[in-house]
């Protein structure tokens, strides 16, 4: 099912299949991607327990071997509605026979969206209702419409950042998996971005030591989006690849992908969140629409 939050002239779709925004509006102004076979049919997927790709689609946990799909499984999970009002919503799922078949864990995770005064807060909450240490990664991948008006074209956007520093590129292969080379990521005047297609043709870019603000913008525009993640340490930028998609996806991550062709142990991957037996993890990050 889908459910809308509004607050004034902003109003968000949520559908409870991943608690996945479907439509963030404001002013009749449509900003989130709504998809389109031609380049990626999703829009905003919450990514839990893992974020990226495992080599060979798999992971060990204590010896043994478990499948994983790319961004793990909320994002195809459905959710259960658990509190909501005219401008907030909080979706819950917990794990089931055929989750603990993947991941081998009881939780409950619940992802809170509440909207007031032109901003979008995201909230996720996890709690681990194992007699273990439970590992996850978790982050968002919400798309934005890029023109977000009529008659600009993709190139006469940019992505700025509010201080001037250099990030690092993690380095990934050709195949989307950790390279274990990283390297300087020198932006235009210290703090931009410049979108141009072609900066995706290999793929995803992804950040570290970033500023943990950032805009999309133009300067033929009023419009703009504003993402701020301060806990979440990476930023991964993306559309397909080696296409002229009239998207962005700008995506806070806790973690990082797997290394290229190593069956990760998870338990000793290092970026991912230990959450001890009957402990509570939450993460917020908002998006702020112009």
């Amino acid at each position: 099912m889908e459910y809308t939050i509004k607050d004034n002239d902003l109003s968000v779709i949520i559908s409870s299949h991943g608690a996945e925004m479907q439509s963030v509006s404001f002013q009749g102004r449509e900003y989130l991607w709504q998809g389109d076979e031609a380049y990626w049919t999703e829009h905003s997927p919450v990514l839990f327990p893992f974020v990226g790709r495992f080599t060979d689609g798999h992971y060990t946990l204590e010896g043994k071997r478990y499948p994983m799909s790319i961004h793990g499984f909320a994002k195809l999970s459905d959710f259960d509605v658990i509190e909501k009002s005219d401008n907030s919503i909080t979706l819950q799922m917990t794990d089931t026979p055929a989750t603990f078949e993947k991941y081998p864990f009881h939780f409950i995770f619940n992802v809170t969206y509440t909207i007031k005064d032109q901003q979008i807060f995201v909230s996720y909450h996890v709690q681990n209702l194992s007699d273990q240490t439970m590992y996850f990664g978790i982050g968002g991948h919400p798309g934005f419409n890029v023109p977000l008006e009529n008659g600009l074209a993709f190139q006469d956007y940019y992505l700025e950042f509010p201080l001037a520093h250099t990030p690092a590129k993690v380095g990934h292969t050709e195949t989307c998996f950790l390279s274990g080379i990283d390297t300087d990521y020198p932006l235009e005047n210290g703090n931009k971005i410049p979108l141009i297609h072609s900066m995706f043709d290999q793929d995803a870019i992804v950040l570290k030591n970033v500023c943990d603000c950032v805009t999309l913008k133009s300067d033929k525009s009023e419009h703009s989006v504003t993402l701020c993640y301060p806990d979440l340490p990476y930023l991964g930028l993306w559309h397909a690849p080696k296409t002229e998609a009239p998207y962005i996806c700008i995506e806070p991550w806790s973690s990082l992908p797997s290394r290229q062709d190593i069956v990760e142990e998870f338990k000793y991957k290092n970026d991912l969140i230990r959450l001890k037996q009957d402990a509570s993890y939450q993460n917020d990050w908002k998006i702020i629409i112009t």
